[in-house]
């Protein structure tokens, strides 16, 4: 954050700035506080997925070289959370439904800091939207608009989501 440092920039944009950054790492703030809760409750399993959680960030704040923003923080999440549900898939196709059902309350916590996801209508929608904004591009490639819808509603719906319903748009245009 080179603003701080600039006489150029205002004392009260530096302090905006200032302000907005400190916001942008209240989730890390958070899952630390949950973390003592859990230690002082006695809470053990979510102690443990809540200290793997921020051993993640830690490690990839140092492979950054700096403090994680919460947009960072929820990629970290993210993968966590997709890394539980394939140990959910093998561990049911291994017939181990203790392991299974521990991931799945692991996978519960992770998602309570994860951001809500767009329901399967709204996402439609947004898709929709998107395919309008750029219709030119659509009608020329249509799997050209992928890394758009991706990038654009990446942080409200997973991937996977977004390119099933973009396929459907495939197939009915």
């Amino acid at each position: 954050m080179y603003f701080f440092g600039n006489p150029q920039v205002s004392k009260a944009d530096r302090l905006l700035l200032f302000f907005s950054y400190i916001m942008k790492l209240m989730l890390v703030k958070r899952l630390r506080d949950d973390q003592v809760k859990a230690l002082k409750g006695g809470d053990k399993p979510r102690l443990e997925i809540l200290r793997y959680i921020l051993a993640q960030i830690h490690n990839k704040e140092i492979e950054k070289k700096g403090l994680l923003l919460d947009e960072d923080t929820v990629a970290v999440l993210k993968k966590i959370a997709k890394e539980l549900n394939e140990s959910i898939e093998a561990f049911q196709k291994g017939e181990r439904p203790d392991l299974a059902l521990s991931n799945q309350k692991q996978l519960e916590i992770v998602g309570e800091y994860l951001p809500k996801e767009l329901s399967d209508d709204e996402l439609k929608k947004e898709v929709d939207k998107l395919i309008s904004k750029n219709k030119d591009l659509f009608d020329k490639n249509p799997k050209a608009l992928i890394g758009i819808c991706v990038k654009e509603l990446g942080s409200s719906a997973d991937p996977s989501r977004i390119m099933k319903i973009l396929s459907s748009s495939y197939e009915t245009s």
